[in-house]
């Protein structure tokens, strides 16, 4: 039998042509008071996961 690849690791990252992960930048769910502006500029947007994190997320999605 086919496995299913995990939908949460679907929709939380995508991957480069080169294989790196993309995900969105955290800290930017509540608390807003509290970071500083030079913070919340600098997260916004998407960024690349650093490799060993990486792994982690595709074994999710690849079920190495």
């Amino acid at each position: 039998m086919k496995l299913k690849t995990k939908s949460s690791a679907k929709k939380r990252f995508s991957f480069t042509s080169s294989g790196m992960v993309k995900s969105a930048q955290c800290g930017k769910r509540h608390n807003m008071r509290k970071r500083s502006n030079r913070m919340l500029r600098n997260a916004r947007g998407t960024t690349l996961m650093h490799a060993s994190d990486a792994k982690k997320v595709s074994a999710f999605y690849f079920h190495v």
